[in-house]
């Protein structure tokens, strides 16, 4: 029975998703997935190795969330005490290598001084451009190359969870 003031709540057709719905090309609607909260996954994780989900850590998962692409963990701790987080660089780099066991978070290794690394969420491919001489570092999005690593994996009765393919460039004689 509903609730007098809140009324009856509608029952959705699919499932809400926390990415984007993606248009399928032969008019079916799309299929949905439920992707479970990255908290979740990060207490289980930490459940299983017999250690608890701090206020800390929270504020750190929920920090790297907010970035955008690659972060160092200097930048992760400026950002955290920017926010007005004391949090120690210990906590945050044990926080990191929990992430990283867990598969949320990954590291891109491509400069020799300093780690990067970035989240691993959802099903799309992770790759660099890497110009060696200066530095710089691009994301591209290559649609064929993800149709590419879907089929491959779909003939071997698989299923991508994701890629990661890092292309090393310098200026050069082409």
């Amino acid at each position: 029975m509903a609730h007098p003031r809140l009324g009856v709540i509608q029952s959705l057709e699919y499932p809400m998703a926390l990415e984007p719905i993606k248009a399928k090309t032969d008019g079916s609607p799309a299929q949905l997935e439920i992707i479970e909260p990255l908290c979740a996954v990060f207490r289980r994780a930490l459940k299983g190795e017999g250690l608890k989900y701090t206020p800390e850590r929270a504020m750190i998962l929920d920090t790297i969330i907010a970035f955008d692409g690659l972060f160092e963990a200097d930048q992760l701790l400026d950002a955290l005490k920017d926010k007005g987080h004391s949090v120690s660089k210990a906590t945050v780099y044990r926080t990191l290598k929990l992430l990283e066991s867990c598969n949320i978070i990954q590291q891109v290794l491509f400069d020799r001084d300093q780690s990067h690394y970035q989240l691993t969420v959802g099903n799309t491919g992770n790759t660099l451009l890497i110009n060696i001489d200066t530095g710089e570092v691009e994301t591209l999005e290559i649609p064929e190359l993800i149709a590419l690593r879907d089929k491959v994996c779909a003939a071997k009765g698989l299923r991508a969870q994701g890629h990661k393919l890092q292309i090393f460039v310098s200026a050069g004689d082409a």
